[in-house]
């Protein structure tokens, strides 16, 4: 069985306080970004996660699938499976990928075997695996708050607009963006701002994450303004970067940017 784990971006982002568990409350909004990887499990032998496409980081063990499929496998009898990851969205982009693989694994798990999971079951697999894992569970816009896994439903839809992601060739760790930021209580909250007329958006929306990371690495603040500059309603970096988006009402001309950065259209 297959099925094809799909990129988010976060419209805005809130870094409220430290919570006592060492995360941080924080308030987001996440969108479903239409890049994708392909994940297939089929029965085996054996337990084996095997994969091509963009080298992933890290030992085999610590892989969120893996992970879910031990913890799924503590209160089900699953057998072995073959697991195969095709990866295609960028690592350490602020993109979600690994979540979404790990959220997706769980939905193909659930159905491969016919487990007969809830969706509130799912996502609470997810939240075990990480922070925005679960948002991948039901992989709709939605208004995200504590440490990320809580939602609320939006109205948000896009589609009549072109959104376009630059990836540039850094690398941001969480750990160096989340060192950098303040928290700070927020005055209103993007539950509300998000209702806002998206060419307002700019004038209210903001990521606390950008001020150090750009800082730090100021291409990516470079990019930011090119997107501006190539007419987009509004940019913002996603995550805790390096990737940054652009909502176009047409598709721009980026040529520019596609000689030192991966552009996604």
């Amino acid at each position: 069985m297959i099925v094809f784990p799909n990129a988010k971006i976060n419209i805005g982002i809130n870094i409220i306080d430290r919570r006592p568990d060492g995360y941080h409350n924080i308030e987001t909004i996440f969108y479903p970004l239409p890049i994708y990887d392909a994940l297939e499990a089929l029965p085996g032998d054996e337990l084996t996660f095997n994969s091509s496409g963009l080298e992933i980081p890290g030992r085999i063990e610590d892989n969120l699938c893996i992970k879910g499929y031990h913890l799924i496998k503590k209160d089900y009898d699953l057998p072995p499976v073959n697991i195969h990851l095709l990866k295609h969205i960028p690592i350490g982009a602020g993109l979600g990928g690994g979540s979404a693989n790990a959220a997706f694994f769980i939905k193909l798990i659930n159905n491969l075997f016919s487990l007969g999971l809830t969706t509130i079951q799912m996502l609470d697999y997810a939240r075990q695996l990480g922070a925005d894992c679960a948002f991948f569970i039901e992989n709709k816009p939605l208004f995200a708050f504590e440490k990320g896994d809580q939602f609320e439903s939006i109205k948000l839809d896009l589609s009549k607009y072109k959104i376009v992601l630059v990836m540039p060739p850094v690398h941001v760790s969480t750990g160096e963006a989340y060192r950098g930021v303040r928290p700070s209580l927020v005055k209103d909250s993007l539950y509300d701002l998000i209702l806002e007329p998206i060419q307002e958006w700019k004038h209210f929306i903001k990521n606390d994450f950008e001020e150090s990371v750009f800082k730090n690495h100021p291409s990516i603040r470079g990019v930011k303004a090119a997107l501006y500059e190539a007419g987009a309603i509004y940019a913002s970096m996603s995550g805790s970067g390096a990737s940054v988006f652009g909502i176009f009402e047409k598709t721009p001309d980026l040529s520019e940017l596609e000689k030192t950065n991966q552009v996604f259209y």
